[in-house]
């Protein structure tokens, strides 16, 4: 039988130009804090920045600039850099892609989501985000139905809920987005409610009625007059058979005394 040559084509890995520095950071592990130390530690981050900066090329056009995610990889890398231990007989690259990794993440989880969700539920989100791309893929054309998605994703229907909500959470809609249905044509805006002063009459007439109660009949009758019925000084005046400065007076020390008996009672 013929021997056939077979020439096996490796498939470099994406950081096989990274640089040998097992002997720097085993140096590094030994050098007292320092001048020295800093500017080793120095030379190790500058060597692999080129890794870094590759992680980060993988995160580009999902809504932050190339230039933050490289700053938030360098950091990755720098805490990297400080918490490798050569000791632990493990290659560098092996502890820093994962921790360069975690940092962009991490980023993405604290600066991009317009509301704050926790982990578990970003987690959720990120499953059945894939599971609908993946059953999107099969050629229907209608959004699968919560509990098929728990059956593709092995998830319970209330943690699929949870996270097609999450999706909605990632980015926020404009006030002045429309909204759809049957309120089409409005703006969310023009949809909320807005504060009723009315309230807060309600509550100051209910504060006020005990001590309204305190005051003499003709007092309560002045004070009814003028700012439940509206009526001027002068027609109070008239009506009473009594001079308008003397309604003045009454209002005035009437007003000072039920102020004082509700700021008593609040007190």
């Amino acid at each position: 039988m013929d021997t056939a040559t077979v020439t096996v084509t490796r498939k470099r890995h994406p950081h096989d130009d990274a640089p040998r520095t097992a002997a720097a950071f085993a140096r590094l592990s030994h050098l007292p804090g320092g001048p020295e130390r800093d500017a080793l530690r120095d030379e190790l981050v500058r060597v692999w920045l080129p890794m870094s900066e590759r992680i980060a090329g993988r995160y580009r056009g999902k809504g932050e600039p190339y230039e933050d995610l490289r700053q938030v990889a360098a950091l990755g890398l720098v805490k990297a850099v400080d918490g490798y231990d050569p000791e632990r007989g493990h290659a560098f690259e092996s502890y820093a892609v994962p921790t360069v990794t975690g940092e962009i993440k991490r980023h993405f989880r604290d600066h991009m989501w317009a509301l704050h969700v926790p982990r578990r539920v970003q987690e959720l989100r990120n499953r059945v985000r894939v599971a609908l791309r993946d059953l999107a893929a099969t050629g229907s054309d209608r959004r699968p139905s919560v509990a098929e998605l728990a059956e593709y994703t092995q998830l319970s229907e209330e943690d699929v809920q949870a996270g097609l909500e999450a999706l909605d959470s990632f980015t926020a809609l404009s006030l002045d987005a429309e909204t759809p249905g049957e309120d089409a044509g409005l703006s969310l805006a023009g949809l909320l409610g807005e504060w009723d002063a009315g309230f807060d009459l309600v509550v100051d007439r209910e504060a006020v009625k005990p001590a309204l109660r305190t005051l003499p009949e003709r007092e309560r009758t002045i004070l009814y007059l003028r700012f439940f019925r509206g009526m001027t000084q002068s027609r109070i005046a008239e009506q009473l058979g009594v001079s308008q400065m003397h309604v003045s007076r009454l209002i005035t020390h009437s007003c000072a005394t039920v102020r004082e008996r509700v700021l008593a009672d609040a007190a």
